[in-house]
């Protein structure tokens, strides 16, 4: 992987699953072919987790806009906010890692409408809907999904072998999660903004005279994923699943 993309860094041993583990932050990527989980908390943010099951890679990233951030000259952690590039990235790494993008399978989550003050924007339904056109374009099947609703999830997935586990939350055990979200939408606005402004600055120095011009930043039980044309049942952190939607997707709220 490249050292100059955000690959997440915060690198553990994770007690339940037994092996060695990967926290995502927002605007993370990380792919492997080791036999590692991948772990990651969502609100309205999506995460996207893309598995190569005979080359045995797989990778998760974790985007919180659907926009293309197509701002000239931002850097890749910037970027990375924006769900084109992060699915572009996340696609390109393993590609590079040996995997085949007609082999390519994906498990989606989030989406969640957990954004106090953000109901007329959707971030969550945009995010959602973005990621499945996208997906759909590239001709990556979607084999399990765990999107929308108005819950922060935990997600797991295990990229060799391709299982994923989803553990609903409880808005007010996980504040942090949209406080964390408010803030970096606050953060992306704001640096939108003063992109803007070093652009137009830069424009109105061109008609300055030379002379004059001023010189120039955790779980419950496990279980394994089913497998066939349908989409397979996503498993869970905890007890008692209850079916939410049509795609055999479950989930649990935490007690």
């Amino acid at each position: 992987m490249s050292s100059s993309l955000p690959i997440a860094s915060n690198l553990y041993f994770d007690n339940h699953f037994q092996r060695p583990g990967v926290k995502l932050l927002p605007n993370e990527f990380y792919t492997t072919s080791e036999d590692m989980v991948l772990v990651t908390v969502l609100g309205s943010c999506v995460a996207a987790c893309i598995q190569d099951r005979t080359a045995g890679i797989g990778g998760m990233n974790h985007f919180m806009l659907p926009d293309d951030g197509a701002d000239a000259g931002q850097p890749a952690s910037d970027s990375m906010r924006y769900g084109a590039y992060a699915m572009e990235v996340l696609i390109n790494e393993l590609i590079k890692a040996g995997g085949r993008r007609e082999r390519f399978e994906a498990k989606v989550f989030g989406g969640g409408a957990v954004l106090a003050g953000m109901t007329t924007m959707n971030i969550g339904d945009r995010n959602s809907e973005f990621v499945r056109r996208y997906l759909a374009l590239e001709k990556i099947r979607i084999v399990a999904e765990d999107l929308q609703g108005n819950h922060p999830r935990k997600v797991a997935f295990m990229p060799r072998s391709g299982q994923v586990m989803v553990k609903k939350l409880r808005l007010q055990q996980e504040a942090g999660v949209a406080e964390r979200e408010q803030a970096l939408m606050r953060q992306s606005a704001e640096a939108r903004a003063e992109r803007l402004a070093a652009a137009r600055k830069r424009v109105e120095l061109f008609a300055t005279p030379a002379p004059t011009r001023p010189k120039v930043e955790l779980f419950g039980a496990a279980g394994g994923a089913g497998a066939g044309s349908s989409k397979p049942r996503i498993e869970l952190f905890g007890a008692s699943p209850r079916p939410i939607n049509t795609n055999n997707a479950r989930t649990t709220e935490e007690a």
